[in-house]
Parts: C-alpha cells; structure tokens; sequence
C-alpha cells in the first residue's frame, strides 16, 4: 500500500529532505496530505495487539479501567499494513553527512551474533571498559574529541563505536579497528578487572524511581527477559575474566572489514577519506 511516500521517508536525512517538500505542497496539496496521515494513524493504533502498561497504586490502577477500555473501543479493530519490517530497507553502506563543520561524528557497528557470537554477560563488563579506557585514550585524549565511547544493544547483537566533536575521521576509524588487538594485548590486575564489574552491576541494577521501574518492567515484557535469564547474565557478570576479554576480541574484530561506517562530518574530511580509501559510497549535503 502507497501512503503518498509517507512510509519510506522515516531515516533522520530523508524525513528532512521530504518535510522541506512537505512545506511546499501543504497548501496546494492539503485533502492528499490529509488523507496520508489518517491512514498512517489508523495503521499505526489500532486495538489488535495493543499493549498498555501504567505504573500506577491500585486504587488509581482499579479506577484507570473503564478509561483505558472507552480508549480501546475507540480503536480501529486491525491494522492496515502489511508484514513488511521497514528496517529490511535499511541501506547498510557507508553514509557520509556532509555540513560545514569543524568537528565530526564518526560511528561504526556491526552485528555480533550474525558473525556467530553468542551472549555472555562478560560482554557488559567488557564494553564499558573499552569506552572507559581505549576509546577514551585514544579518541578523546590523544585524538582530541569531546567523547568516543562503544554501545553493545545484546537484544540486536549490534555494536557500535561512537564519537562526537571528533577532529578525526580515518584516525578514528583506526582506532576502532584496533579494538581487537587491544583486547587481546589486555593486562588487568584483579583490583581493575573488580572494580569493572562493581562498575558493571550498578548500571545492570541501578535503583529505579517507581516510574523507571514501570518502563524496565514493560521493555522486558515486550523483549521476552525472564527473571531467570536476567539472573544468568548477573553470575556471568560477576565470574568475568581476563580470559573473556581474549574471547571477545574475535568478536569485534569482524566489525574491522564487515562493518558499516556513518560520519556526520566536513566536506574536506569526507573528500580526504574517499580519495585515501574511497570510504564512502554514499554522500549526502544536508547543508
């Protein structure tokens, strides 16, 4: 089904490009702009496979119902789209964001489990010591950006590299590239290796106000986290070693060769990094 090009045009760049077209085409245009959002909003609510959560006490929870059910009644009975997952059109080559700036922000990622990996809640420890050592070393201090740092979301299995007001870019990327060899030349004392994983529990359980609590309580719900597996993760935390970090290394390291790279970054940068690697296949001016 055709939504007047409403449906592809949700990347942060090309919902930008469209909203500018939008702006000259609302007034000659409005009844077909109109009737693109009302079919959009009856795609998108609808009362089959609605989830609600409230973090709420009983009392207010009892008295909620009847409103919840005269919002559910309100509904449409079934989605009109189809099957289709929009992130299947992700494009997955390097992008380049060309503005004029004097900094840049320069990612990579690549997915972990595609290449084979499976989970161990080593990898939380191990993460926020490669942003916390690494990455700020070699991006920040030495590299003079204002923060470089790695994310690994272990629902996707993507891992990404990020940095921000970054003077670099190909330097940048080289330092990720050497996250692998970091790893596997790692010493850590058992002092450093228990103050990470201290480190690395707080965050996994960090006290939570009742409407944090609510929040963690529906992503888990949505995401299939049991109690159990939650707890698994928790002994694989706290039993992590030096020998995990070796383990890990092979991990990231297929990100060097298979990764996607996305730099918001300078014209002169952009142009310095394709005539040295022909990095980027696709460029785009925002500004």
């Amino acid at each position: 089904m055709q939504l007047d090009g409403f449906q592809n045009k949700w990347v942060v760049l090309g919902y930008l490009e469209y909203l500018r077209d939008l702006e000259t085409r609302i007034d000659q245009d409005w009844d077909r702009i109109s009737a693109s959002l009302e079919e959009m909003r009856k795609s998108l609510f609808s009362k089959e496979g609605c989830l609600i959560n409230i973090t709420s006490d009983s009392k207010n929870l009892e008295k909620s119902g009847q409103h919840i059910a005269k919002f559910l009644d309100a509904l449409p009975s079934a989605p009109s789209l189809g099957s289709d997952p929009w992130l299947s059109r992700l494009p997955s080559v390097n992008e380049a964001i060309v503005i004029p700036t004097q900094v840049n922000y320069v990612g990579k990622a690549g997915n972990l489990y595609q290449s084979g990996y499976q989970l161990n809640g080593s990898a939380y420890v191990i993460s926020k010591h490669i942003s916390n050592t690494w990455l700020w070393d070699r991006v920040r201090v030495s590299g003079g950006a204002y923060g470089g740092f790695c994310e690994f979301d272990t629902h996707s299995g993507v891992f990404s590299y990020l940095s921000y007001r970054d003077p670099n870019l190909l330097k940048t990327l080289d330092v990720y590239d050497g996250t692998a060899k970091f790893l596997r030349e790692l010493e850590v004392d058992d002092d450093a290796l228990t103050k990470a994983i201290i480190g690395t529990i707080g965050d996994v359980d960090s006290y939570q106000l009742p409407d944090a609590k609510g929040y963690s309580s529906l992503m888990r719900y949505l995401l299939g986290i049991t109690e159990e597996e939650r707890q698994q993760r928790r002994e694989e935390i706290l039993a992590t070693s030096v020998k995990d970090f070796k383990e890990f290394a092979d991990a990231v390291e297929m990100i060097n060769d298979n990764g996607v790279v996305v730099a918001v970054a300078s014209p002169d940068d952009v142009e310095a990094a394709n005539k040295e690697k022909s990095l980027f296949s696709d460029i785009k001016k925002c500004l």
